[in-house]
């Protein structure tokens, strides 16, 4: 069995909002007494029985009772909303930042991506800054040398280099940021988003470097990022984050599915069991609308793959009347994925139903809302029910290891080929 590389034991993290220390040269004074020399636990922050936390309405809570052991060799994504504590957990690992309460121990040298850039100095030039954030990163003057050819050719501003970076670009300044940080060669590797940043070419360099790192070299990772697709991927467990607590640990591809149908925003069905209160007016009235995903197993999230089957009833209060319906499809920003009629029916007064399955591998990742509208003789506009029905498709890739968003609004799997050709080469040329 691997070894223990990092155990937590139930840490917790507290801030006081808007105070320095705790307010008084006092209370200052005797908290580093009590925590730095008699060695007792922190007495302004008081955790109680029952792992709750004694807090007033001037104190966040950023973890609490986080317990967690990572083994040798093993990658861990870190997954989660906007302030669920990701980053915090990551500080606290890299003992940039001191629990409140709660013990981290770990074994080896630990390399941080948190702050790409951290001590690059705007008036040197590339070459002196790798020098500089190479010290600051941990390596010696014998490691930088050794490595810097690596490093320039890693971050493609070889024509640069003696450039100040003051005057790169953005992409520039992480690219060569990060170049310096990568070739570090630590037993643990914690990195913070490097996939927000930077163009395909860059994501794609990211991640093979951390792929070289995990899987050749057999060093442990922990690795932060809102791309499920790069956790499921590159990482063999996933711890989920919520309001700074555990929700779940376990393999990625479980608990990557297990958070994203936690936050899919989805609103999937409308029913109305009276014409009375049912939307519409005196020649037709919804009784219900229903998207149902059609979904591999019950605890799958929404994805590119899943087909959607939408389904409207509504009645008609008009005898024999030609009828049909379209069905409008929009992306979160209001743009028209598409337009779809039914054929036109003729109907009797009562109750109209219609279905409609929008197959998987269609359209692209991201939000979308759909709208209904009942027309009579293909050209009269009944009644347009807005925004009634409301989901969040997920993004799925198979062996495809770029992770960059994917352009468009549809995604649709056409049949395309790639073969290699015969290049003949006539006989009096030769």
């Amino acid at each position: 069995m691997s070894e223990t590389i990092i155990e937590i034991e139930n840490l917790y993290k507290m801030y006081r909002l808007g105070v320095i220390g705790t307010g008084s040269f006092k209370q200052d004074l005797q908290r580093w007494w009590t925590a730095n020399v008699l060695r007792k636990e922190d007495p302004f922050f008081q955790i109680t029985q029952g792992n709750k936390q004694d807090t007033s309405p001037e104190t966040i809570v950023a973890l609490q009772n986080i317990n967690l052991k990572v083994k040798h060799g093993e990658t861990i994504g870190i997954i989660g909303k906007n302030g669920s504590g990701k980053s915090t957990l990551l500080k606290i690992i890299s003992r940039i930042v001191r629990p409140t309460h709660g013990t981290v121990r770990g074994k080896g040298k630990i390399s941080s991506l948190l702050e790409v850039g951290t001590g690059f100095h705007q008036e040197l030039t590339g070459r002196e800054n790798i020098y500089i954030s190479g010290y600051i990163l941990g390596m010696s003057k014998h490691d930088i040398q050794r490595k810097f050819d690596e490093i320039i050719a890693f971050s493609g501003v070889e024509q640069f280099i003696d450039t100040p970076v003051k005057r790169y670009s953005s992409g520039m300044y992480v690219r060569l940021a990060f170049a310096v940080a990568a070739h570090l060669e630590p037993d643990i590797l914690i990195v913070d988003e490097v996939l927000a940043v930077g163009d395909a070419d860059f994501q794609k360099k990211c991640l093979g470097k951390m792929r070289e790192v995990s899987q050749a070299e057999s060093r442990t990772i922990l690795f932060v990022s809102h791309s499920m697709q790069a956790i499921k991927n590159l990482c063999d467990k996933a711890v989920w984050l919520h309001q700074g607590q555990m929700q779940a640990f376990g393999p990625s591809a479980a608990i990557v599915n297990k958070y994203l149908t936690s936050t899919q925003d989805a609103h999937l069905l409308q029913v109305w069991h009276t014409q009375d209160e049912a939307p519409g007016n005196d020649l037709v009235r919804i009784r219900s609308v229903e998207l149902e995903p059609q979904l591999a197993s019950p605890d799958a999230p929404l994805d590119i793959r899943t087909p959607l089957t939408v389904r409207v009833q509504f009645w008609n209060m008009q005898e024999e009347t030609v009828l049909n319906i379209g069905l409008h499809l929009f992306t979160a920003s209001g743009e028209c994925v598409f337009d779809l009629p039914s054929p036109a029916v003729t109907c009797a007064k009562g109750l109209v139903e219609g279905e409609c399955t929008i197959p998987g591998n269609f359209l692209n990742d991201g939000s979308y809302y759909v709208s209904i509208i009942i027309v009579r003789d293909t050209s009269i506009s009944l009644y347009y029910h807005e925004e009634c029905l409301r989901f969040e498709l997920e993004d799925y890739r198979e062996n495809i290891q770029w992770y960059g968003k994917w352009w468009g609004a549809v995604r649709p799997q056409f049949p395309i080929q790639l073969k290699q050709a015969m290049l003949s080469i006539p006989q009096d040329s030769i």
